[in-house]
């Protein structure tokens, strides 16, 4: 069993190809480069370190979010182009989950946030073992919601993903003792996790046509709220004369 699997879910642009169980290329980046210019010299490179060709993957996968929008979708594109010209199947990769395997050690509650901006994260909560329990559904909402729902589950509680640089001073004066962070470099989603997590899914049986490879929006694009809020603001003002 082969996969590539693609991620320009958020600020690491990465690629990772695993094989038989074995993870045997990954590399990400961080640049001022776009994603859109980058992930295919990475697709490139991977191919040609591994010893392999489009045509020898069993599937395509990608982070489908969630995470930056337009991030998402090149990744998600990108997968999806790689399986129609190969004839080949795709697979979903969560991002939250996926971060989750950064804390695999942790005896725990691993909790996984993105900056989702507007004073809100992405995320989730997990158990991290031989076999991952979800404790939280993905949801967008604000921290302190956020904060409130894992406190229930007692901790500790190990923080991974971009949004602890945002909000690490706020979850410590709340959580105290009973937290703790992955550094810079670990807090970061890495390919290499998110391949591993999809040949289990492909194990599973969890797979999909190309077509059916979407994005993960946990809420929707802020031009897409704009818009929302002006025709509510009109309909007031038209209410109103």
């Amino acid at each position: 069993m082969k996969i590539l699997l693609v991620d320009t879910s958020g600020p690491v642009c990465g690629v990772a190809v695993a094989k038989d169980g074995d993870l045997v290329y990954e590399a990400w980046m961080k640049n001022r480069m776009t994603h859109s210019q980058k992930i295919m010299p990475m697709v490139e490179d991977a191919l040609m370190c591994s010893d392999l060709k489009l045509q020898d993957m069993d599937a395509f996968a990608a982070v489908t979010g969630p995470g930056s929008f337009t991030g998402v979708r090149i990744g998600v594109a990108t997968a999806k182009g790689l399986a129609e010209a190969c004839g080949k199947l795709c697979i979903a990769v969560d991002a939250l989950e996926a971060l989750a395997e950064n804390g695999r050690f942790f005896d725990g509650v691993v909790c996984t946030i993105l900056d989702a901006r507007a004073g809100q994260v992405y995320g989730a909560a997990f158990r991290v073992g031989e076999k991952t329990k979800r404790l939280l559904e993905d949801e967008a909402l604000k921290l302190t919601e956020f904060l409130d729902r894992i406190e229930t589950f007692g901790g500790p509680y190990l923080f991974v993903g971009d949004g602890i640089a945002a909000h690490r001073s706020v979850i410590e004066e709340r959580l105290g003792e009973r937290c703790r962070f992955h550094g810079q470099a670990q807090a970061s989603l890495r390919p290499g996790c998110a391949v591993q997590l999809a040949e289990r899914k492909m194990q599973a049986g969890e797979v999909l046509s190309p077509d059916a490879l979407l994005p993960l929006y946990l809420r929707a694009p802020q031009a897409e709220r704009e818009r929302l809020a002006k025709a509510v603001l009109n309909q007031e003002k038209t209410a109103g004369e």
